[in-house]
């Protein structure tokens, strides 16, 4: 019995240290994240002539390795499509998966994820050319509307479309790139309307030949709250990923920004950017890292509002208003727990 016990025990401790040991340490052999990225979608994961990727998503991923590993620019992009995203994660190809993605009860609890938080609220919409005549989703009905495989969007339009007694034709592509030849064909377009998430559709539209020609309507009929995700079973790492993105939001809310990160640490004397920046408590040791990794990441990157001008809003091509992504005290609904 002592033996068995004893076993047991041994085995235990093995799993525990497994388990403690986790995606942080892998990260730290490595020394870089692995972070699954859109293989190209305008403002939230691009690659540009140059070879550098930029967007709201990147950053986020930037963000992540400079609180980890010191350094932002320690993050290797892998491209990841609608079909294979969430197999990559699984098999441990990528450490996070940040790729406009809907949080869903059945990525929880049908698949082996968690997502660390919601970093973007979208909706369904429906991208048709203007020349088409259609102003509204209503006036689809047995149109022909074109999906990206491997997302909720069909489904969403499946019920949206039996709620109100509408029919239409699905037609799916592998990717961005098919799709869009297929959708602006002059020939033989195969796409009455494309329906993806609104912020994917203002992305999509300025790939189009002739953008102006195109038009997004105003309907939504979904909310789609988007957020990097993580493995199941490795708290320390999921925290870690969680509170990366919090950090960002809750530095929006607190007015610390990129350029004056310094200044404040030195001499802010509000307790709540004090604890965001570590200059009181524990929190970056609890989290397995050290004080000033959130500091790195706002410094690398800037706060949400930072990030979200410069890839999606008013500083970049795109020019999608703030809405509902504002924080709670500016008119939106962006809200994340404290640090303390």
């Amino acid at each position: 019995m002592r033996k068995i016990l004893g076993l047991s025990i041994l085995l235990f401790s093995i799993l525990v240290g497994a388990a403690q040991a986790g995606t942080l340490a892998d990260v730290k052999a490595r020394g870089k994240v692995l972070c699954g990225v859109n293989s190209g979608l305008m403002g939230f994961a691009l690659k540009g002539d140059d070879g550098k990727w930029a967007g709201f998503d990147v950053d986020y991923c930037r963000a992540l390795a400079a609180a980890v590993l010191g350094d932002a620019d320690k993050v290797e992009f892998v491209p990841a499509t609608t079909n294979d995203r969430f197999d990559k994660l699984k098999s441990g190809a990528i450490d996070v998966l940040a790729r406009n993605t809907t949080w869903t009860m059945e990525r929880e609890t049908k698949m082996p994820f968690e997502f660390a938080g919601i970093s973007y609220h979208d909706g369904q919409g429906f991208l048709v050319n203007k020349s088409s005549g259609v102003n509204s989703v209503y006036k689809l009905s047995q149109a022909a509307i074109c999906f990206l495989s491997g997302t909720t969007t069909q489904a969403n339009t499946e019920d949206f479309f039996k709620e109100k007694d509408m029919a239409f034709t699905p037609v799916t592509f592998g990717t961005i790139d098919e799709l869009v030849k297929a959708f602006q064909s002059t020939s033989d377009s195969k796409c009455d309307a494309y329906s993806a998430d609104q912020s994917q559709l203002y992305a999509v539209r300025l790939k189009l030949a002739k953008p102006d020609d195109y038009f997004i309507l105003p309907e939504l009929i979904s909310k789609e709250p988007l957020g990097p995700l993580v493995r199941q079973g490795d708290d320390q790492w999921f925290n870690i990923a969680r509170w990366t993105l919090f950090a960002l939001i809750n530095a929006e809310e607190l007015d610390v920004k990129a350029k004056g990160v310094d200044d404040m640490k030195a001499n802010e004397k509000k307790s709540e950017v004090r604890r965001l920046l570590g200059v009181e408590g524990t929190f970056g040791a609890d989290l397995g890292l050290d004080n000033d990794w959130a500091v790195r990441a706002i410094k690398a990157v800037g706060n949400y509002g930072e990030i979200f001008d410069h890839n999606l809003g008013k500083g970049s091509k795109l020019g999608i208003e703030r809405g509902v992504n504002a924080p709670w005290n500016k008119g939106g609904i962006l809200y994340v727990p404290p640090v303390r």
